[in-house]
């Protein structure tokens, strides 16, 4: 090697060491940064943790004749976790059976045509889905099944198509992925395709397409937009799929621009963003440990 691709390789080492260290220091910055903000509702303004996440009562800017300020983001909680685990659970059997279809039953069209339309939705931008849901299914819902239309339901039929290429592209990468020893063993035994699938296929896929699953609940959980403009944005607990709820992403959208930094109401809107980022690491780590078991198995 001569001195010219020595000094090459030494400036692409440094390079890379210092965009990666960058990364870290921005990642490190910014968990620092809302853990700060989050926690100062409990340590600044002595607010105690049982007001904030076992409280369902809102109401950040009441005045002391009232009762004084009160910030239970329960409703909120509640909201984020009941809409994103009812799309998750509309999404799952639609993307599993999609994946099949793309990759085993219809191979040739399924990676020329289907999958490229479904990965389509991903590029779809989350104000147009909001948009759709708010002139087609709501309507669709108060006139079929009563109540306001704005509901969970709407939030969770909306979120499911949204999370739905996340899911098939996870899916369909996974089962490619399988070495084709398992079908031809399979087959060899006189399995039929639809043994094949599932008793051979979809076991040795399961781990990937749990990932899937996971990063699409992961997609829900931090959706904003589309959410807030058919959920309802009613900070109550939700006792029906008709009922309108709200999320913490609604939450903290809504009221950011009526606070002032360090006030106990911009606080408590920290500390909304601390739980996202809590929720958001969670769903890192169960990741990684259904990547770890589909590998060792």
């Amino acid at each position: 090697m001569n001195l010219k691709n020595v000094k090459n390789e030494l400036i692409g080492k440094w390079a890379s060491f210092l965009c990666v260290a960058l990364v870290i220091v921005l990642t490190i910055s910014i968990i620092f940064f809302i853990a700060s903000k989050g926690l100062a509702i409990f340590f600044s303004n002595h607010i105690s943790f049982s007001n904030v996440f076992l409280n369902t009562d809102w109401f950040p800017d009441r005045s002391a004749a009232e009762g004084g300020p009160s910030f239970g983001i329960l409703p909120f909680l509640a909201g984020s976790i009941v809409v994103s685990l009812f799309a998750v659970l509309l999404s799952a059997p639609l993307s599993i059976i999609s994946a099949f279809f793309i990759t085993e039953i219809a191979p040739s069209i399924g990676q020329r045509f289907l999958q490229p339309a479904v990965e389509l939705l991903a590029g779809i931008p989350s104000v147009v889905y909001g948009w759709i849901g708010l002139s087609v299914l709501v309507p669709f819902i108060r006139s079929t099944f009563g109540g306001l239309g704005v509901s969970v339901l709407a939030a969770g039929l909306v979120l499911a198509v949204m999370i739905l290429p996340t899911t098939v592209s996870v899916a369909t990468d996974r089962i490619k992925a399988l070495p084709n020893s398992y079908k031809e063993a399979s087959y060899a035994l006189g399995s039929t395709r639809w043994q094949l699938i599932r008793r051979v296929l979809f076991p040795a896929a399961l781990p990937g397409i749990m990932t899937g699953l996971i990063l699409g609940l992961a997609r829900a959980f931090g959706e904003a937009l589309a959410v807030q403009m058919v959920l309802g944005n009613v900070r109550k607990i939700p006792h029906s799929l008709l009922d309108p709820a709200t999320t913490l992403t609604s939450g903290i959208t809504m009221d950011m621009g009526y606070t002032a930094m360090g006030s106990p109401w911009n606080n408590a809107l920290w500390t909304m963003a601390l739980v996202l980022l809590i929720m958001s690491f969670f769903f890192i780590i169960i990741i990684r440990l259904v990547s770890k078991r589909g590998v060792n198995q």
